[in-house]
């Protein structure tokens, strides 16, 4: 099979979209299949062209996949800015992409950003492959929901465009339930997969866990930690007004890695108020966060509003780390902690009910063990990234029995009865698996 994969981010940027794409091309490899990324210019979430990447075009083979990146315009600002830099690569990968890919049996493309739909159709006729749109993140819905964009003639064309990909995509795969009810509600005709996110539960390990890397973040009986993007999405003010309501709590040290448009206001912010139990630390190596991740006591995975279908990748890495976690969300994301017994769920954006979650498990070290176990517990079974691929390719195989001669474009029959609205890879071992959302 030869399965292309188009996408904005990936390796050796950090993030949750990075992380899952290139280990499904990983697996698709491990496999005996042929893969192809098109990307862009590494230069997430700094904004700026990681060192060693310039020009219009550049190939490179990591891990066995050819991965073929073209030009972006590279910014960390919002507004037309952001919008600027989606269409630049929207633009460069259509138009370098046309001739730079090889033909394709299958063609993922990766939502959002959305506009990268435009491109993904467009290859996938050009190269007779098959269409696959993989949605991370309910878009534009996410947006307008955190207030990145009005009523007007803007979010009628994101609708539009919505639905267009919907249904010209052979198969509408999603990272959580939420994401493909809301599909299927909308487009009952449309092909879907759950293509649950997860972790690799032999990388994010508790045994990982080490004195240094607790010394790295600041030290002390109770580490909170979180690790990712400073972002709107996450709304990380809630957890310094939390850590001025935790300014008692003895020992108590609110670590928080990475990088993003909010972090300069955030780190300013801290700094005003005074918030000595707050260290900010500077983005890390992806092959350095298992160490860090084990070595704290609690993880905190906070999400600004309720967005339906985002359920943050960072959960299921917690998880394999045997880390409990704090999660400030509704909706399907706090039901994997419910169900999984991994950690506490408050409602986004209630830092009262966030800081008293902290209060409560830092003192109480025989609790964090016991959600330390049960998400561990979850990531080696239900949230096995790995497995949770592997059913996936499984599937496309079966759709694909002889991929390099047959180009049918008949949809998959995905759809098994009126009362299992859509086939999974959780199905066929009767599981019931969360999601992440696309940045999340």
């Amino acid at each position: 099979m030869r399965f292309g994969i188009l996408t904005q981010y990936y390796p050796p940027e950090i993030g949750a979209p990075q992380a899952r794409l290139s280990e499904l091309a990983a697996c698709l490899i491990r496999r005996g299949h042929e893969v192809t990324v098109l990307t862009a210019m590494p230069n997430y979430p700094a904004g700026r062209i990681h060192q060693g990447y310039s020009g219009l075009l550049r190939r490179e083979t990591m891990a066995g996949a050819r991965v073929i990146r073209t030009a972006i315009y590279p910014t960390r600002a919002l507004g037309a800015r952001r919008l600027a830099s989606y269409g630049s690569f929207v633009a460069s990968s259509s138009a370098l992409g046309l001739f730079a890919l090889p033909r394709l049996d299958l063609l993922m493309t990766e939502s959002p950003p959305l506009f990268l739909g435009f491109a993904g159709f467009f290859l996938s006729r050009m190269k007779q492959a098959r269409w696959i749109f993989n949605v991370s993140d309910l878009w534009p819905e996410s947006a307008v929901r955190l207030g990145a964009v009005r009523d007007g003639l803007a979010l009628d064309l994101a609708w539009k465009l919505e639905a267009f990909c919907y249904r010209k995509a052979w198969l509408v795969s999603g990272q959580s339930r939420e994401i493909l009810d809301d599909v299927t509600r909308r487009f009952p005709r449309v092909p879907v997969w759950h293509l649950s996110n997860g972790a690799q539960p032999e990388l994010f390990s508790p045994q990982a866990r080490s004195v240094e890397a607790r010394q790295k973040l600041g030290g002390g009986s109770c580490i909170a930690l979180y690790a990712g993007l400073h972002g709107i999405a996450q709304g990380l003010n809630q957890i310094l007004r939390a850590a001025e309501m935790l300014r008692d709590v003895g020992g108590l040290r609110i670590a928080l890695i990475g990088e993003g448009p909010e972090k300069a206001a955030l780190v300013r912010a801290a700094r005003e108020r005074g918030l000595s139990n707050v260290t900010f630390l500077d983005p890390v190596p992806r092959a350095q966060m298992p160490e860090l991740l084990a070595s704290a006591d609690l993880a905190l995975v906070p999400l600004k509003e309720h967005l339906p279908g985002a359920v943050p990748s960072k959960i299921y890495e917690a998880m394999a780390a045997g880390v409990p976690v704090v999660l400030a969300a509704q909706g399907e994301a706090a039901d994997v902690i419910r169900r999984s017994s991994c950690g506490v769920a408050v409602a986004p954006n209630d830092a009262e009910a966030l800081a008293g979650a902290v209060r409560e498990l830092a003192a109480n070290e025989p609790q964090r063990r016991a959600f330390g176990e049960a998400g561990l517990k979850a990531a080696w079974g239900e949230f096995n990234r790995r497995a949770i691929l592997d059913r996936f390719i499984s599937h496309l195989e079966r759709s694909l029995p002889h991929a390099h001669l047959q180009r049918s474009r008949s949809a998959p029959q995905f759809h098994e009865d009126g009362a299992d609205r859509y086939r999974n890879e959780e199905t066929a071992v009767a599981s019931d698996p969360g999601a992440h959302g696309a940045a999340l």
